[in-house]
C-alpha cells in the first residue's frame, strides 16, 4: 500500500473515525480506500461481536444491503452489451408472468426499474425472521406482487423500489438461464477475484461473518435476525469485506477493467454514471442519501440525481459516484470520484452508523482537506 498516503489517513482520518463510533455507540467499522488503481489503505476498527469481543479484521464478512444494487445495474449492461436486453423495452417481454394490479405495469421498461423511475413500491416486510433459501424464491416472489398497485405513472417520477429491483434479479436470471446469484457470481465475482463474497448466505464463511447490531431498549444490543432472504437478493444480499469491494470500487473506476480482466464495456458507464434519459432531481444532494427505504431524495446544494444503479452528486466541486446500504444490524457505502480516481468503501455491523461522515472524511484527506474536528 502506499506508504505516504496511509500516513496521512492515519493522522487524519482515523480519530474522525474512533470519535464517530465512541459517540454512537458503533462495535465495529471497516474501511478501504483505494486510488490510481491501487488500494492504499485498508483497515479495521472494534469487534464483530460485542458479546464475545472478537476483534474485527479487513477480511471480516458484511451484509452489504443495497450496494447489491449496481452489481444488478452491471449485469443488465452486460446482458445489454450481448443484446439479450434492450433498456426500453418492457419488462414482460422478458418475465410475462410479471403483473401488478395496476394495468400501467404492462409499460414499465427494464431502464426505468434500473433508474428507479419505474412507479413500483417499496418492499414493505422483508421478512428476515422468515427467510427463503430454494433457487425458485425470486419467481415466486415476482409471481406475488399482483395486487400491487403503482406510485406514479412509468418514467415521471423517482421511486426508489427495492421491489423493482427483485423484478430485475429474475429478469437477469431468466434471460440468462441461470440463477440471478449464479449469474453474477461467474460474471462479476469470479471475474473480479472476489473471492470471500457471495450472494448465498450458506456460501459465506462463518468464521469471517459479521454479527448484526441494532438498537434495542435504548443501547446497541445484538439483532435477533440476520438480514438474508433469497427471495430479495437482487435488492440486499450481498456478503462481502472491503478488500473484495475495494476491487469492486476500482473496476468502476476503470469503467469496467481490472488487470486483465473487463466486465463491461467503458462506454456502458456513460450511462451507469450519468443522468438517465434526462431524468434527475433540481436542488438535491444525493451525497447525502442514506436512508435506502425513503421515496424522495434529500434536499442540499447541488444539482444531482441518479443513473442506473448508482446515484451521483458533487463533493469538494468534484463529481461522486455512490451507492449506500441499510438493513437490520448492517450498514455499507461506497463514494467513488471517478475524475480523481479515488473511491471509498465502509461498512459497520451497526445499522446506526454515521458512515457517509466518515467516508466525506476520507475523500477530504486524499484530496488535501484536513479535518481539524468533527463538523
Amino acid at each position: 500500500m502506499n506508504e505516504p498516503r496511509c500516513a496521512e489517513l492515519e493522522s487524519f482520518f482515523e480519530p474522525v473515525v474512533e470519535k464517530e463510533m465512541k459517540s454512537h455507540g458503533t462495535p465495529g467499522v471497516c474501511f478501504s480506500v483505494v486510488k490510481d488503481g491501487e488500494m492504499v489503505y485498508a483497515k479495521a476498527f472494534g469487534v464483530k461481536n460485542l458479546r464475545t469481543g472478537e476483534r474485527l479484521t479487513v477480511d471480516s464478512l458484511f451484509h452489504m444491503a443495497s450496494l447489491t444494487k449496481p452489481l444488478v445495474a452491471t449485469s443488465i449492461m452486460q446482458l445489454v452489451e450481448r443484446g439479450m436486453v434492450d433498456l426500453d423495452a418492457p419488462v414482460v417481454e422478458y418475465l410475462p408472468y410479471f403483473r401488478l394490479r395496476d394495468p400501467r405495469f404492462e409499460t414499465i421498461t427494464v431502464g426505468q426499474m434500473v433508474n428507479h423511475t419505474s412507479g413500483m413500491p417499496d418492499v414493505i416486510d422483508y421478512e428476515w425472521d422468515n427467510p427463503v433459501y430454494d433457487d425458485g424464491a425470486l419467481e415466486r416472489y415476482v409471481r406475488s406482487l399482483v395486487e400491487e398497485e403503482l406510485l406514479a405513472n412509468p418514467g415521471v417520477e423517482y421511486h426508489y423500489s427495492n421491489m423493482a429491483y427483485e423484478v430485475l434479479g429474475d429478469l437477469i436470471s431468466k434471460v440468462s438461464g441461470d440463477t440471478f446469484e449464479g449469474y453474477v457470481e461467474g460474471y462479476i465475482l469470479e471475474p473480479l477475484d472476489m473471492k470471500d463474497s457471495t450472494l448465498l448466505k450458506k456460501k459465506a464463511d462463518p468464521k469471517l461473518l459479521t454479527t448484526p447490531h441494532v438498537v434495542g431498549n435504548g443501547e446497541v444490543v445484538i439483532s435477533e435476525v440476520f438480514p438474508y432472504n433469497r427471495m430479495h437478493a437482487p435488492s440486499s444480499t450481498l456478503i462481502s469485506n472491503v478488500i473484495d469491494m475495494g476491487r469492486w470500487a476500482i473496476t468502476n473506476l476503470n469503467r469496467g477493467e481490472l488487470g486483465s480482466n473487463r466486465i463491461l464495456e467503458g462506454s456502458s458507464y456513460d450511462l451507469l454514471f450519468d443522468p438517465w434519459r434526462g431524468f434527475h432531481e433540481e436542488g438535491v444532494d444525493t451525497f447525502h442519501h442514506e436512508n435506502q427505504g425513503s421515496q424522495t431524495m434529500y434536499h442540499g446544494d447541488h444539482e444531482t440525481g441518479n443513473g442506473l444503479g448508482w446515484f451521483y452528486g458533487v463533493h469538494r466541486g468534484r463529481r461522486v459516484v455512490y451507492h449506500a446500504g441499510r438493513d437490520t444490524g448492517f450498514r455499507s457505502y461506497i463514494a467513488l470520484l471517478p475524475d480523481e480516481s479515488l473511491g471509498v468503501v465502509c461498512s459497520s455491523n451497526f445499522d446506526q452508523a454515521p458512515l457517509v461522515t466518515s467516508a466525506k472524511t476520507a475523500l477530504d484527506v486524499l484530496l488535501g482537506f484536513y479535518p481539524t474536528k468533527l463538523r
